[in-house]
């Protein structure tokens, strides 16, 4: 059975949030959903995410799952806030959280109160492990070398990468991060190309290289035969060569800190401190 895939992209991060659904059931998944965030004036917003909810409520599916391939550092989720609009959904990540938890926690000195044991989320995923959404059968893929934390749902015949890999004339995901492999990264892919030719594959992001319009869906098979970086006949040394060189040319990610202290925790923005105002640690020359 075909799972129903309606994508809502995300303009001010590039990213694909995207709305899952059995058609037979109309249980439902949202996966790496989307907080709006101005880092001038530090305020955020839901319009976003409440695209999706609105469309979620006129179809009349059933949100069963709110999915996140990693914990991003480009964009704020906003699990946290749609799980409160749909208190029955399970919020859940692959298990490597908790490295990306541990690694992270000094970084921002999150202190003694803030747990590395992935327990901000409702579910932990191990790898290889399935889950339903309705009478449709997914399963979750751990696909590190972009993150520890990388995942990859592959859901009826649709494959949903995160970073793993971008549009075939994109490449694919930096490594650069902590925790990060181009190594570990080509072998993710390679389980990837696994999977039939016919998969269809979507991406998390996408750039528009050379202009073009914006895209999400390819196939296993068309990044099989032309990803830049990662195509058939690519060998592991050579992509490691070629992402690393890619990668030195790279500047962080504009929203890295606000997102990764959001993300690691499942997208709940920290507690009001006593004047009634959250705030964001920014740590400086740490990286």
């Amino acid at each position: 059975m075909q799972a129903q895939v309606r994508p809502f992209f995300h303009a001010q991060s590039n990213t694909y949030t995207y709305l899952v659904s059995d058609p037979a059931t109309g249980a439902a998944a949202v996966i790496d959903p989307c907080l709006d965030f101005d880092a001038r004036s530090g305020r955020t917003g839901v319009s976003s995410v409440t695209a999706v909810l609105d469309h979620l409520r006129s179809e009349g599916l059933q949100l069963r799952w709110i999915l996140e391939t990693h914990a991003h550092a480009d964009h704020l989720s906003a699990g946290r806030w749609l799980k409160t609009q749909q208190p029955q959904a399970q919020l859940a990540i692959g298990q490597g959280i908790r490295e990306v938890q541990h690694t992270f926690k000094p970084v921002f000195n999150l202190g003694d109160g803030f747990a590395t044991d992935g327990s901000q989320f409702d579910r932990l995923f191990a790898d290889a492990e399935h889950f339903a959404i309705g009478e449709l059968d997914a399963e979750v893929l751990a696909t590190p070398g972009h993150t520890n934390d990388s995942v990859s749902y592959l859901i009826g015949d649709a494959l949903f990468v995160g970073d793993t890999l971008f549009m075939p004339d994109g490449g694919s995901a930096r490594c650069d991060f902590p925790g990060g492999s181009a190594a570990r990264l080509y072998q993710s892919i390679q389980r990837l190309y696994a999977l039939p030719d016919d998969t269809r594959v979507f991406v998390c992001h996408d750039y528009g290289p050379n202009g073009r319009e914006f895209r999400c869906q390819t196939s296993i098979g068309e990044q099989k035969a032309a990803n830049i970086h990662v195509r058939t006949g690519i060998a592991q040394a050579e992509f490691v060569r070629i992402r690393e060189a890619r990668d030195a040319t790279l500047d962080m990610p504009t929203l890295i800190l606000p997102s990764i202290q959001v993300n690691i925790r499942a997208g709940d923005l920290p507690e009001p401190e006593a004047n009634g105002v959250r705030y964001l640690k920014l740590p400086l020359d740490q990286f």
